[in-house]
């Protein structure tokens, strides 16, 4: 009964985790095209650096319809090449042109009241427009993915000479199909998608609530969870305000890079072992960098670390608040010099302020925690554990593969050099032997023809290896084996990524000895 709830809990993280991750691929190809628009509020708008009228007219179309435009593009290349993403700006404009209809009849029916009521047209103030960001995200695969099932349903039945009246013809109809279901069911639908979250945070705002954001935010962060929130919610969201007040402090709740810094400086100072000796270059990374996973191990080794990053995250909303912090537009990566580029005009101290104080949170409250189980923590270091390391493994795991940043960290912490590698599966036969194999030449091609490379079961591994390879789902029985060697998770033993991460390992660690 435990295996399958644990079964069904992780399946559900995944499907979260690949929608978060489609939604991301959506939005952050099209990240320069949103800093170009903030260029354009943060210099142009009536309350820009050097206000232009004629300039700042850019401001709307741009958001209204070119991101749109570009999302659901990027979104129906993603599916299915250049033909889902015609369908789906096809169908997205669609939306845009339903959504605008849907306001203009709201407003007109509004203002009849108003004046029916006696009061002056001049004091009227029209509902603005909805940006069409989630609607561009529904249309973007339902346009590419029907395109792709219809195409189907004909392939190879199309007599010679006719592909091409067929493909454009069948492209052509099936896109004024989508351009009427996003202008009425879409548009609709968004409308009011947009009305509710938008009026729930405005309840969060005018009740002074919206720092408890940061309960769910920043274990969603450690866990891979948060790209749903972000360019799901938050950043629509945000874009929307945005185009009303020229700013939004949304974009602050996830990219804030405070909290993480402050947790990995408090290991470089009060760590112990291998996380203490990767943290300051995890720091750099992450603070400068705007990679913040490098950090999501480090929480994982004390799940109470997650307490501190959400006490760091509270402060830096409520400072942003009280101040008036905000940013133009997403600041991606969460680096802090794109946050830096983003800010507001008349915030930077707000936010940068806020960055410092929810690092010195974050840094104080988790000294407090690693200072309370520091003993237990030598102990287990002495007995020759690596939680370090599985807590690395657990974070591939849970990211589902292995990253460039993730491997540094394993590399910077490491203590010796690695001269025994193993791969390890259920049976220490197959595909981990066909994947020893290929790493092995891999890494006598690069010169250390004494690292050994072997195969063996999960069950029949001992402690005595530098390095082990495994399948991700064996990722923490492989671990818990082997507490004291690196730990690499893969999706597939055969041509893995991975492998030239692990021959930069070797390179690393044979260099600092």
């Amino acid at each position: 009964m435990t295996t399958e709830v644990t079964a069904k809990q992780g399946s559900a993280r995944v499907a979260v985790q690949r929608f978060g991750t489609f939604l991301s691929g959506m939005i952050m190809p099209n990240i320069p095209a949103l800093i170009a628009w903030g260029i354009v509020t943060m210099f142009f708008i009536g309350v820009g650096f050097t206000p232009n009228a004629d300039i700042s007219t850019i401001v709307g179309p741009f958001i209204h319809y070119l991101l749109p435009i570009l999302i659901a593009y990027t979104g129906g290349h993603m599916v299915y090449g250049v033909r889902g993403a015609v369908v789906a700006t096809i169908g997205t404009f669609g939306a845009i042109a339903g959504s605008d209809l849907l306001i203009a009849n709201v407003n007109a029916a509004a203002l009849k009241e108003w004046l029916d009521a006696g009061k002056a047209a001049a004091d009227f103030k029209e509902l603005g427009q909805i940006h069409m960001f989630i609607g561009a995200m529904i249309m973007a695969p339902i346009a590419a993915y029907s395109m792709k099932w219809l195409d189907g349903l004909w392939e190879d039945k199309i007599k010679p000479g006719l592909e091409m009246l067929v493909n454009m013809f069948s492209a052509g109809i099936w896109g004024f199909v989508l351009m009427l279901f996003g202008f009425y069911p879409i548009a609709w639908l968004v409308n009011g998608i947009m009305s509710g979250l938008g009026s729930a945070v405005n309840w969060l705002v005018a009740n002074n609530l919206l720092p408890l954001t940061s309960i769910i935010i920043e274990p969603a962060k450690v866990f891979f969870l948060n790209n749903a929130i972000n360019h799901g919610v938050l950043t629509p969201l945000g874009l929307q305000q945005t185009a009303e007040s020229g700013h939004s402090i949304l974009f602050l709740l996830e990219a804030n890079p405070g909290p993480g810094v402050g947790l990995l400086l408090a290991f470089t100072f009060f760590g112990i072992g291998a996380a203490r000796a990767s943290a300051p270059g995890a720091a750099f990374i992450q603070f400068v960098g705007g990679i913040h996973e490098v950090y999501f191990p480090y929480a994982l080794m004390k799940p109470a670390l997650i307490l501190a990053l959400i006490g760091g995250g509270m402060t830096g909303v409520t400072t942003n608040m009280l101040l008036g912090g905000a940013l133009r537009a997403p600041a991606a990566p969460g680096s802090i010099l794109a946050v830096i580029a983003q800010i507001a005009p008349g915030a930077y101290f707000a936010v940068l302020l806020s960055v410092v104080l929810s690092a010195a949170v974050t840094f104080v409250l988790s000294w407090l925690i690693l200072r309370s189980t520091r003993k237990r923590d030598l102990e287990a270091e002495a007995a020759g554990a690596d939680t370090f390391g599985a807590a690395i493994s657990q974070t591939e795991a849970n990211k589902g593969k292995s990253s460039e940043a993730l491997a540094g960290l394993r590399a910077a912490g490491r203590t010796g050099e690695i001269k025994a590698i193993v791969f390890a599966c259920d049976a220490g036969m197959g595909s981990s032997a066909m994947g020893a194999s290929v790493l092995r030449k891999k890494i006598k091609d690069a010169g250390f023809a004494d690292v050994t490379v072997v195969n063996k079961a999960i069950a029949s591994l001992e402690d005595n290896f530098d390095l082990v390879v495994t399948h991700r789902d064996l990722a923490e029985r492989a671990a818990a084996k082997t507490p004291s060697a690196v730990h690499v998770s893969v999706a597939n033993f055969i041509g893995a990524p991975e492998y030239d991460q692990v021959v930069e390992m070797v390179k690393e660690a044979s260099v600092a000895h």
